[in-house]
């Protein structure tokens, strides 16, 4: 029974190495003093985004951008903030 068990288990999947990629990139960017830390970056902009559900973030290291993610009402909206200046550039959805 254990072999049935261990033979049927899905394989390890590279994704779940991905899976938190972009919060160490963060983090390391953060420590080399190149971005702000992401609960500052989340203290400018969450309070901006009233009646929306907060869904994580992405980091793209070779721009230095945050990407906040948000949903309301069955619409994603996606916010870009500049990692280095905590400014708002860009913004999709309603």
């Amino acid at each position: 029974m254990l072999t049935l068990a261990t033979t049927t288990a899905p394989a390890p999947i590279d994704g779940l190495w991905l899976q938190h990629r972009d919060q160490r990139e963060a983090f390391r960017a953060r420590q080399q003093g190149r971005i702000l830390p992401l609960r500052e970056i989340e203290g400018r902009v969450l309070p901006t985004m009233r009646g929306t559900q907060y869904l994580g973030f992405d980091f793209d290291t070779d721009r230095g951008i945050y990407t906040l993610k948000f949903l309301r009402d069955g619409t994603v909206i996606w916010v870009e903030v500049d990692g280095s200046s905590g400014q708002i550039i860009g913004r999709t959805g309603n």
